[in-house]
């Protein structure tokens, strides 16, 4: 899908450049998608001061977070609300997204007066996703293979065979639900801040393949370390914003655990 590049003939920053300015030369805009990885607590941090930077230049039009679901936000919300009152409005899940690693950025929206919109599918949604057999004609042949793989090698290559294609759906259904509120949002010269994990705002796979044409859409990926584990297909992102490597750790541990028998 062709996106429509914004500054086409600026430079990109230096992996040094502090973030707002990083932020700030890829506008203008009309939907900055940050891809983070989900543990990594400086990804939490570059995000606020995301927010903070667009926030202060009256640029961002709104504030849409995988972190809660389509239908919650704080539209209209008084500006001094507390953070309990924030939660409740998104509909918080402290089990799923820890508010210490995301209410940063949530709280600097609300305080200058933007709005913060859920755009993950709902759970309710999900059972329905999952039998969908449209949504396997949303991405391209080849944009469907690899989203299948995504979600086999996301699962630690640990799932089913029968259960690839329902799971694929789900994640094509979540991408489309967060590219319905960033569209909803849109904002005639401002920008919309989605923050997802970075398989989310691919631009081949992800969240972008729901957007039109017509949206200047600009995607970074945030990248904890240089592993090649952690990259994606060239041209995958605008921009990729690195940061120090986390300690090594296995992440399919805990499910082989399950998924092996108990004697």
């Amino acid at each position: 899908m062709a996106l429509l590049a914004g500054c086409a003939g600026s430079a990109p920053a230096a992996p040094d450049t502090p973030i707002p300015r990083r932020a700030l030369s890829l506008l203008p805009a009309d939907a900055l998608l940050l891809g983070e990885q989900h543990d990594a607590p400086e990804h939490q941090v570059i995000e606020r001061e995301t927010v903070e930077a667009l926030a202060a230049r009256g640029r961002l039009a709104a504030l849409a977070i995988e972190m809660a679901e389509e239908g919650h936000s704080t539209t209209l919300m008084d500006p001094a609300a507390s953070e309990e009152q924030v939660q409740a409005a998104l509909g918080w899940n402290e089990k799923a997204w820890p508010w210490a690693s995301y209410g940063p950025a949530v709280m600097a929206a609300v305080r200058a007066g933007v709005p913060v919109l859920g755009a993950n599918l709902p759970r309710a949604r999900m059972r329905d996703a999952m039998t969908d057999v449209s949504l396997d004609a949303q991405l391209g042949t080849e944009a469907h293979k690899a989203q299948q793989e995504a979600v086999r090698s996301g699962h630690c290559n640990l799932l089913p065979e029968s259960q690839i294609g329902p799971m694929t759906r789900i994640q094509i259904a979540r991408d489309r639900a967060m590219a319905q509120t960033i569209l909803k949002a849109r904002t005639p010269g401002k920008t919309v801040l989605l923050l997802s994990g970075a398989g989310h705002s691919a631009k081949g796979l992800g969240v972008p393949q729901h957007l039109p044409s017509d949206l200047a859409v600009k995607t970074v990926q945030l990248q904890a370390g240089a592993s090649p584990g952690a990259q994606r297909e060239p041209g995958a992102f605008d921009a990729v914003w690195r940061t120090p490597a986390l300690p090594e750790k296995d992440y399919c541990a805990a499910l082989r655990a399950q998924a092996e028998p108990k004697r």
